[in-house]
């Protein structure tokens, strides 16, 4: 009878390397060639970890945050043609007439069309050309800044002086 010998296992033989019979270690380590470690990935579509980027960051992570380009301010404020005036008139005098004044307290009056109407229109501030063009067909460009000063130092000078207040200063004892 022949004597049976008992053969090691593979890996008995590779134990305490480290290596395996794989090389470097970074090859057999199931993260590519180390690429993917952390918060890598977390693009647009990453979805995967998607969720998990909304739970710790919100959904403020993805996309432009701040002053990406210092572009030129778009003008916010509101204006009106003069054409707009003449084409909307009885509309706008029954939402902003008083006292046959058209009150445009938020709007800039710009020059674009004519009037045939004398109107008196007050506004936040007028071109030049609708400054002419209001005064040519007989209205009265009024200002509202400029009334609201003449309010404001009229209530300042109808007020008696008030009495002047002697500052104390008290000292602290030693």
């Amino acid at each position: 009878m022949a004597f049976k010998v008992k053969k090691t296992k593979k890996s008995m033989k590779w134990r305490g390397d480290t290596t395996y019979g794989h090389g470097a270690r970074k090859k057999w380590k199931g993260s590519g060639h180390h690429g993917g470690v952390g918060m890598a990935g977390t693009g647009k579509r990453a979805d995967h970890k998607k969720s998990l980027v909304i739970k710790l960051y919100g959904n403020n992570y993805f996309g432009k945050q701040g002053v990406t380009s210092r572009k030129t301010e778009k003008d916010r404020s509101k204006s009106m043609n003069l054409e707009d005036i003449r084409n909307n008139l009885e509309s706008l005098m029954k939402k902003y007439g008083k006292n046959n004044i058209l009150e445009l307290k938020k709007y800039k009056i710009l020059g674009k069309g004519e009037l045939k109407d004398a109107i008196k229109i007050k506004a936040l501030g007028f071109s030049e050309g609708a400054k002419e063009k209001i005064e040519k067909s007989g209205g009265e460009a009024i200002l509202i800044q400029i009334e609201h000063k003449r309010k404001v130092e009229e209530k300042i000078n109808s007020k008696e002086e008030k009495p002047k207040i002697k500052k104390v200063i008290l000292k602290k004892k030693k």
